[in-house]
């Protein structure tokens, strides 16, 4: 069995190099649909990290009256977090939001003179509310609205329309990535199954003699077809590996801007730690689009 199948691969190994040029034709354009994929996979993590970073940044400030004790705050901050749409709820009291309005204009030295003059602390104590989802903003805004502590509150800051706005809007351009990345790798796959097709069914023609050869002494159909199947496999072999040079080329160049932007992202990272995961997903479609092209080839030329 090992015999066989050693055999069949240095067969396919020496189809490969006879017919060079037209099967790095072939692999450049598998490269081609896996690069696509891969990039694909990159462009999703990145805008889900953009969503993420989004996301975390949004929340709702519920301002109370600053005659309010504290006591009734913190019993509003417990009620509020037993909400299943709440994912964290802060309470800043009235001395510490005057310490971080301090901090935040100790340049200003209008703004500083202005306090001093007032002399007591005018900034009331909040709860600063984040919501699992970004879509359940308006619900917690409605139970917070209609709940025993409205008559406390003074103000809720939540600027929904511009939050939602901006998220529709990346899941928007996710979506339509998502789409044009698929409708590219499709056709970069059907330009490379016919590609490879050709190039195997050249194989066959000029291997129509030593066939014939292989049946008359009584070669099995399996022993006649693995070189074509090897060779298949080897166009993805090197699509892969050109595939994931060009991605990490790619991650490099590209990491140093989309860090700038979002902080949180490392598409270096992200290639490394998911190396693995990266060439094995693309071998496999690889694998897939080099036996697909073989097997028609063989059915359609190869009559064992």
């Amino acid at each position: 069995m090992f015999l066989t199948l050693w055999r069949t691969l240095k067969e396919a190994l020496k189809n490969f190099i006879r017919n060079i040029w037209l099967n790095l034709a072939s692999v450049s354009i598998m490269t081609m649909a896996l690069f696509t994929i891969a990039i694909l996979l990159l462009i999703t993590f990145t805008a889900n990290m953009l969503l993420k970073d989004v996301q975390d940044k949004v929340d709702i400030s519920v301002y109370f009256n600053t005659s309010v004790p504290e006591s009734e705050i913190l019993n509003a901050q417990h009620d509020f977090s037993s909400l299943s749409a709440v994912k964290s709820i802060q309470y800043i009291s009235r001395d510490q939001a005057l310490q971080n309005f301090k901090s935040e204009n100790a340049n200003q030295a209008v703004i500083m003179k202005s306090l001093d003059v007032i002399g007591d602390n005018p900034l009331p104590a909040s709860l600063v509310v984040q919501a699992n989802d970004p879509s359940q903003y308006d619900q917690i805004v409605n139970t917070i609205n209609n709940s025993q502590y409205i008559g406390d509150i003074s103000k809720i800051n939540y600027n929904d329309n511009t939050t939602k706005d901006l998220i529709n809007r990346l899941t928007s351009i996710v979506a339509t990535t998502r789409r044009v990345g698929i409708a590219l790798g499709g056709l970069f796959a059907l330009i490379s199954i016919l590609i490879t097709f050709n190039a195997i069914r050249l194989t066959i023609y000029s291997q129509k003699q030593e066939i014939e050869v292989m049946r008359l002494v009584g070669a099995s159909n399996m022993y006649i077809r693995l070189p074509f199947i090897f060779e298949g496999i080897l166009y993805a072999i090197v699509a892969t590996l050109a595939s994931m040079l060009l991605m990490f080329v790619t991650v490099k160049y590209v990491t140093p801007y989309i860090s700038s932007a979002i902080p949180s992202t490392n598409l270096v990272q992200y290639y490394l730690s998911n190396f693995w995961e990266l060439l094995g997903i693309q071998f496999v479609l690889g694998a897939l689009l080099g036996i697909i092209s073989s097997w028609i080839a063989m059915i359609k030329y190869l009559k064992v």
